[in-house]
């Protein structure tokens, strides 16, 4: 199974508030057959109407942790939003809160979404900015973000952060970790 204690990299400033996932993913990119290609159609609409959107900046096309704003991921509940941010190469997305299901879908897929203060979310939002290259890590096991001499606390749900450190929130890695216990279960079946 895959744990994720931390991820670490440079990071994407887009500090707003109820960015909703038909905004992270339009409805148009809904009828795929498969996630692949999801990533390139991450916030489209947006990118289009405004050239200036980091997710349009060279600076931040290798970021792997977005920093927004209070109740991130909200709207519909499609699991193409945090697919096609993690297709996009988003690791690990910071806000100051998350939409339920949002988040649910996140942590399905192992990515980290924390919790910080809106304080520290703006301290970091302004760190990448005046530092693109800045390496940042978001630490589950200590419960803190690091970001060149800085520090803040974040978190997350007991229950989310012990399935990602422990490799539960993997269910197909549980069951291939499992394939022996399985192959005996079903050699048990009467109707097998």
């Amino acid at each position: 199974m895959n744990k994720i204690e931390s991820v670490s990299g440079t990071g994407i400033p887009l500090l707003l508030d109820d960015i909703d996932t038909d905004r992270i993913i339009p409805a148009r990119f809904l009828r795929c057959v498969s996630f692949d290609g999801l990533g390139e159609h991450a916030f489209e609409d947006d990118r289009q109407q405004d050239p200036s959107h980091p997710f349009n900046n060279d600076v931040y096309q290798n970021a792997s942790v977005l920093v927004s704003g209070r109740n991130f991921g909200c709207g519909s509940s499609r699991e193409h939003a945090p697919q096609s941010l993690m297709r996009w190469g988003i690791q690990a997305v910071v806000a100051e809160s998350f939409a339920e299901i949002f988040f649910g879908n996140c942590i399905g897929l192992g990515i980290p979404v924390v919790t910080a203060s809106r304080e520290d979310l703006q301290r970091l939002n302004a760190a990448i900015k005046a530092n693109p290259e800045l390496a940042i890590t978001v630490d589950l096991v200590a419960q803190q973000i690091t970001f060149g001499e800085e520090t803040c606390a974040c978190q997350l749900p007991e229950s989310a952060r012990d399935a990602l450190t422990t490799g539960q929130w993997d269910f197909l890695g549980q069951l291939l970790d499992n394939k022996e216990a399985i192959a005996k279960t079903v050699e048990s079946l009467p109707y097998m």
